[in-house]
């Protein structure tokens, strides 16, 4: 589990395509202590560590997460934000992440607000439902609250506010129109789906 506060902008340093692809991520964590099989989540993509030296970790990422992720990310010199998993006790200070990528959604806007961004993105239909103003989404693994939430006969687009900080401390800060991201949904919207399924079945 992760909460979406990212703790290091690491770099896409190789990529090696075998079964799977094997990425190698810069990173300026402590890689002494990162354990072989943590979870770390890259861009919001909950991956396991299988190798580590100084400097750098790698994970294996398969043909399925590819798929399911924002087109480009996994290549060579790519920025990547990174969180390790959360441990019992931490603080939440985002929201509960859990590090699988429910869609791709692309930015529609970016404009400038006092010194934050507001950000647009296009969101996928059957994500809209899913989103609402003021509840948590994860864009490329960043916790974010919606503002708004606009839904037209062409689709769905919400708008979020980053801060100077958050612009800082994570990739979204040079994100550009145009560009798809990963989204995660809160995971109670995703239960609450869920639930609503099964109550529209017929006995």
């Amino acid at each position: 589990m992760f909460t979406g506060i990212i703790t290091d902008i690491g770099t896409i340093e190789s990529v090696e395509q075998r079964g799977d692809l094997r990425v190698r991520i810069a990173t300026a964590y402590d890689t002494a202590t990162v354990d072989l099989g943590a979870s770390i989540a890259c861009s919001g993509v909950c991956l396991t560590v299988i190798d580590k030296r100084p400097g750098w970790f790698t994970v294996d990422v398969s043909g399925e997460t590819v798929s399911r992720s924002a087109q480009g990310q996994w290549s060579r010199g790519r920025k990547l934000n990174l969180e390790r998993a959360m441990k019992l006790g931490d603080e939440l200070g985002g929201h509960i992440v859990t590090g699988h990528v429910d869609g791709v959604a692309e930015v529609a806007s970016v404009t400038p607000a006092g010194d934050s961004l507001a950000i647009a993105f296009r969101l996928a239909r059957d994500l809209a439902p899913l989103v609402a103003a003021k509840g948590s989404v994860t864009v490329d693994g960043v916790s974010l609250t919606v503002n708004t939430i606009s839904d037209a006969a062409d689709g769905t687009t919400f708008t979020v506010n980053l801060i100077p900080h958050t612009q800082a401390v994570t990739t979204l800060g040079a994100i550009k129109p145009g560009q798809p991201v990963n989204i995660e949904i809160d995971v109670l919207a995703r239960y609450l789906q869920r639930m609503q399924s099964l109550q529209q079945k017929p006995a």
